[in-house]
């Protein structure tokens, strides 16, 4: 398994490209901004993307979708509960003072537990509400990638429309239940492990109770 990060945009989103070696069948996870950046990865090393994974629909997460698209003629994933918030993240980007393409129509509207092939790569889908209604972070091959779910050493804000501080807590208890030396990717700051998040992060003491 291939994985490179990119950070783009002015709120310095971890874009993750990641893929099966052997086919060169691609993953690209939150490309927030930057196309061509992401485009020169993906040319780079000869990839074929198949999914546009978005874990959460907020506009520093999806800016570079539409490109992206153009681009490859990947289809566009993001789970089924974040369509209001995708649909609406054009006029969040505004409200920001950033100017959003128009976003094409997911061409996958994903549930819990669904699993994600591209060559030999598989990921599961968990449903991560809390941050966002329709959240969500991919586990396999001993990594997960989190999007703002959580954080080395802290949690996604809940104070954008459709957060929930409750839902949050199960999702970040969900994520704590797997093994300690699983490798996390975030989607903004850097890497860590659940691990250390259970020993480190601010909010273990109160989640985990």
């Amino acid at each position: 398994m291939l994985i490179k990060s990119v950070t783009v945009g002015p709120l310095q989103v971890n874009c993750f490209i990641i893929a099966d070696e052997k086919s060169k069948k691609t993953l690209v996870i939150d490309p927030g901004d930057e196309p061509d950046r992401i485009m020169d990865i993906i040319n780079g090393n000869g990839l074929k993307v198949e999914y546009i994974i978005c874990t959460h629909g907020h506009f520093d997460h999806v800016g570079a979708v539409s490109d992206l698209k153009k681009e490859t003629g990947a289809k566009v994933l993001i789970h089924k509960d974040e369509l209001e918030i995708y649909d609406a993240a054009k006029d969040m980007a505004a409200l920001w003072g950033y100017d959003l393409d128009p976003l094409p129509d997911p061409d996958v509207l994903a549930n819990d537990g669904d699993i994600i092939e591209a060559g030999d790569l598989r990921f599961e889908i968990f449903h991560s509400p809390g941050h966002s209604p329709g959240g969500m972070c991919l586990y396999g091959h001993e990594t997960a990638i989190t999007g703002d779910t959580l954080f080395a050493g802290s949690i996604g804000r809940t104070d954008f429309h459709g957060g929930d501080i409750n839902k949050l807590k199960e999702s970040f208890k969900r994520l704590m239940s797997l093994p300690e030396g699983t490798r996390v990717l975030c989607g903004h700051g850097p890497e860590t492990t659940i691990g250390r998040e259970k020993r480190e992060n601010m909010f273990s003491g109160e989640f985990l109770l």
